[in-house]
């Protein structure tokens, strides 16, 4: 059974930091690339970054180059997304998604979902 599990949403100041984890199992983590993507209330749903399965070749988004960094440790099935100097505009619900093989922030292109985990940045 495929299960991708998010966890470490929490509320903090505006330039705190976070770590969020995503926990795999199921699927061979090695194989698959790792997309993090939020969705902030009233807004779609947009790729934040991801990391290749090929590579570990990182690819993020305008708005989080420099602050958000993504890494992966195959032997314990999990992905981290470490966010530092957070916004208020970061405030989202944080998802995790596998694909297999290599690709980019494209939502379509994943099919293994977790539920989410919310990030609250205070001003």
């Amino acid at each position: 059974q495929v299960q991708v599990v998010e966890s470490g949403g929490d509320l903090v100041q505006h330039g705190g930091s976070l770590t969020l984890s995503c926990v795999t199992s199921g699927f061979t983590l090695d194989y698959h690339t790792i997309g993090w993507f939020r969705q902030a209330p009233g807004k779609e749903r947009e790729g934040v970054g991801c990391i290749s399965s090929s590579d570990n070749r990182t690819n993020y988004v305008d708005s989080v180059k420099g602050r958000l960094t993504i890494s992966r440790d195959n032997a314990k099935n999990t992905v981290y997304l470490q966010m530092n100097n957070l916004k208020p505009e970061d405030t989202a619900v944080y998802y995790c998604a596998a694909a297999e093989g290599s690709h980019g922030i494209t939502a379509s292109e994943f099919h293994y979902w977790g539920q989410g985990t919310q990030v609250t940045v205070s001003s």
